[in-house]
């Protein structure tokens, strides 16, 4: 007598032998399950895993400086050698996907419209990606896996703070393409951060202020920066992370050379204004910021002098920030990037 079948529920998981994978039941078959998670990170600092970048920025000689270092976020301890940009370039900003990381512009001293990139899970120099429409120094960017989106900054042949937007598709090494205009022309340095749907650029300088103010774009849909609310207090040179639910907007200078510590946040997928979320460990401006879904990683600034601090947050509570370690060089107005941020 043969035994009935086993009836084998929905959602069931099995390691299968013969693919060495793991698989799932639905809809009478078995489905390979795919797991991808960039959260490998390890103590020792040499896993590919979620992976922070900072490089660029300012140094005390020479002014301008090509060193990108590297940091695994879900870790502590200090950088380590990636290695370099094609050019030395201050007041630079990058975007990323979970493979690329993309630098756009910069100063050395003038404006620049280039843009290298290199692959963030591995160690070595920077290439050239393409060009920009519009030179320019001191822009923000934000990216989801596809797009890469700058806006902003000084430049042009004016070298005059700018409202243009320009994009790129990180996976294909091309130049830029216009995508469309923010509301105030304004520098951001790195004040940008992202979801998977939409990017937001906070703060700045215009012409006759540091503005509070907070736009944003569909990075799918091009088109002009919406209004979005308002930071808890005007800012230029701050720091900006996320993941897929909030943006996180660190430190800064209210007024010229007056530094901040303040840290605010937003819920990205709703309008309003930033809520205090706490202090960074020392007030400084230009500083530059990584992430992972948990994590905001934030490096380097200028305080009276280039520092070399690293921090970090928790994003999805509130509270001040706790030492990190140490970047391997003293430096402010460079970039950071990642292969986790809220964006993808």
């Amino acid at each position: 007598m043969s035994l009935p079948p086993v009836e084998v529920p929905q959602g069931a998981i099995r390691f299968n032998t013969d693919s060495q994978k793991l698989e799932f039941f639905a809809q009478d078959q078995w489905f390979e399950m795919v797991i991808d998670t960039p959260d490998l990170a390890v103590g020792s600092n040499t896993g590919a895993g979620a992976r922070g970048l900072f490089g660029g920025g300012d140094m005390a000689a020479p002014i301008a400086k090509r060193t990108v270092d590297y940091l695994n976020i879900s870790s502590v301890g200090n950088s380590i050698d990636f290695g370099d940009l094609v050019g030395d370039k201050a007041n630079i900003t990058a975007c990323s996907s979970n493979i690329r990381c993309v630098t756009f512009g910069g100063g050395n001293p003038g404006s620049v419209n280039e843009m290298d990139f290199a692959t963030i899970s591995s160690t070595g120099n920077f290439a050239d990606f393409g060009d920009l429409l519009t030179a320019r120094r001191g822009a923000g960017a934000c990216s989801n896996s596809t797009r890469g989106i700058v806006g902003g900054g000084i430049g042009g042949p004016s070298d005059a703070r700018q409202t243009n937007m320009e994009y790129i598709t990180i996976s294909s090494a091309a130049n830029a393409v216009s995508f469309g205009e923010l509301n105030t022309a304004r520098t951001f340095w790195e004040g940008v951060t992202s979801s998977p749907v939409r990017g937001i650029f906070a703060g700045g300088e215009s012409p006759s202020a540091y503005t509070n103010i907070i736009e944003f774009v569909t990075i799918a849909t091009i088109g002009n920066a919406q209004d979005f609310g308002d930071l808890s207090v005007g800012r230029n040179n701050n720091a900006a992370a996320s993941n897929h639910i909030r943006g996180i907007f660190a430190a800064g200078e209210t007024s010229a050379g007056v530094n901040t510590n303040t840290i605010d946040f937003i819920t990205i997928a709703s309008l309003g204004n930033a809520i205090e979320f706490g202090d960074v460990t020392t007030a400084r401006r230009y500083p530059a910021a990584s992430e992972d879904a948990t994590r905001m990683v934030i490096a380097s600034g200028y305080t009276t002098t280039q520092t070399n601090i690293i921090d970090y947050i928790t994003m999805n509570t509130a509270g001040n920030a706790v030492d990190f370690g140490d970047l391997n060089y003293l430096s402010y107005s460079g970039f950071g990037a990642s292969n986790a941020h809220g964006g993808l």
